[in-house]
């Protein structure tokens, strides 16, 4: 079941949902936005040759409150709020349909796990033919709450709980990756 703003402000009153800094227009009808924090890092490309999932990936880290990302490039952005989910509710982030008509896709594998803290890290491509200039503290995305029908079992405490700032990819910290010594 899909929460309303009026489930969401409770929830957030009694503190069992964090969703921080928050600003009062952020809730919506079923979703909270959330907006664009002034870090983000770029794939450092010209000290690597390829990218597999064995391998740490190489980032450049750029602070500022704005950012050009040019046609067809990708880069990974942070959302300003920081979230603590109870064990019994998911997330869903969606791109904001605005954003999306202007050929910014947004993902963070769409997916937030019950028990998830941190702030939530943000997939960001331009699929348009022109750059697109995006500015720290705008709204960016939508978190859409979930309630579970019981709470999970094992919440989640994976390679990105608690991150803060903009977190690369962490795929080379996988299971299959670990080898018995």
């Amino acid at each position: 079941m899909i929460l309303s703003d009026a489930t969401l402000k409770t929830l957030i009153d009694s503190g069992e949902l964090i969703v921080e800094p928050l600003v009062e227009d952020s809730i919506q009808p079923a979703s909270i936005d959330c907006r664009l924090d002034s870090n983000f890092l770029v794939v450092e490309d010209r000290n690597m040759a390829i990218i597999d999932l064995n391998s740490e990936i190489l980032y450049r880290e750029i602070e500022d409150e704005f950012i050009i990302i040019p046609p067809n490039s990708f880069l990974l952005a942070t959302t300003m709020e920081r979230v603590k989910l109870p064990n019994d509710l998911t997330a869903f982030v969606e791109g904001r349909s605005s954003i999306g008509r202007m050929g910014l896709f947004i993902q963070n594998a769409v997916w937030v796990d019950p028990g998830f803290e941190g702030q939530i890290t943000l997939e960001l491509y331009n699929a348009n033919s022109l750059p697109i200039r995006l500015q720290a503290g705008r709204r960016i995305c939508q978190l859409v709450f979930c309630k579970m029908d019981q709470e999970a079992l094992e919440p989640y405490r994976g390679k990105y709980q608690g991150q803060q700032k903009t977190t690369g990819s962490r795929v080379f910290k996988d299971s299959e990756n670990i080898k018995d010594s």
